[in-house]
């Protein structure tokens, strides 16, 4: 992705050399991520991680401080891109924020740590992200490249989109009455939702003229990289698709494809199809 010498987000706040509680959970990096990772709402799972930590004040490496001005750069793309979008709808956009952290930090949703992956609290509108998160990919789920980093943020960003647009309250809301297995499924076709957006908004940053060869490829091993099933097979040895809360990688690369190829909004609603393995 063309990133380099390009004009970063006023809505980054960075919080890596502040210091901050850091949580500890007992929990291994790959069996959390099954749970957590790219959720649209982990206050609950947030609050149960909670435990002791020390602060972290450590000046920023130069990879560190290349890794922070660029999902800066990513940040700024998503907004440029959804102010136009929502106007295509006759709506108005309002940017998340993002907070860049080490180790632990306060969100509205409770104390987050490093083990929770990135996520999007939407009590306080903001994107959550260690950045360390990018090594994690790389070197435990085989997803490298820094196209596979901006499909997670624009993934974040998606469920920021569903709040704006009522679609996330009106999830939860209905979450509420369902059996674990059924609210499941529905976090899933929320997620999937989320992986169209994050295609939209690549096709429009091709359309910008962004794109690197390869970098769709990346995002789409990404993709596959974070599907239940395969996490589910590395953490367990098994594969058990009731507890599926974000779909499988064929199913996370289909829709973020799909996103890719339309551009809008017209095909976005994963909630209303007989299958989510739709390829039309």
């Amino acid at each position: 992705m063309k990133w380099q010498g390009r004009t970063g987000s006023r809505n980054v706040l960075d919080r890596r050399t502040t210091g901050g509680k850091a949580a500890i959970g007992g929990i291994g990096i790959v069996v959390l991520i099954a749970y957590t990772l790219l959720t649209g709402d982990p206050s609950m799972l947030i609050g149960n991680l909670l435990g002791g930590g020390s602060t972290n004040t450590q000046p920023l490496t130069a990879e560190e401080q290349a890794l922070g001005d660029f999902a800066s750069v990513v940040l700024k793309d998503t907004e440029d891109v959804w102010t136009t979008i929502f106007q295509d709808y006759n709506m108005t956009y309002e940017p998340a924020k993002m907070i860049l952290y080490r180790d632990g930090t306060e969100s509205g949703c409770g104390y987050a740590n490093a083990q929770v992956g990135p996520f999007y609290c939407s009590l306080d509108q903001s994107v959550y992200i260690d950045l360390s998160f990018f090594a994690t990919m790389r070197t435990k789920l085989g997803a490298s490249g820094d196209f596979a980093m901006a499909y997670v943020i624009a993934h974040e960003i998606g469920h920021h989109v569903q709040h704006l647009t009522g679609v996330l309250d009106d999830v939860q809301e209905v979450k509420q009455g369902l059996t674990q297995t059924q609210a499941n499924e529905l976090n899933v076709r929320l997620e999937l939702q989320a992986d169209y957006l994050a295609g939209v908004w690549a096709n429009h940053v091709q359309g910008m003229g962004y794109l690197e060869d390869g970098d769709i490829d990346e995002a789409m091993n990404a993709a596959a990289a974070v599907g239940d099933d395969r996490i589910q097979e590395q953490a367990t040895g098994r594969v058990t698709p009731d507890n599926f809360t974000h779909g499988t990688s064929e199913q996370r690369q289909r829709w973020f494809r799909k996103g890719f190829v339309a551009g809008d909004l017209e095909q976005w609603d994963t909630f209303n199809v007989s299958t989510l393995f739709i390829q039309n």
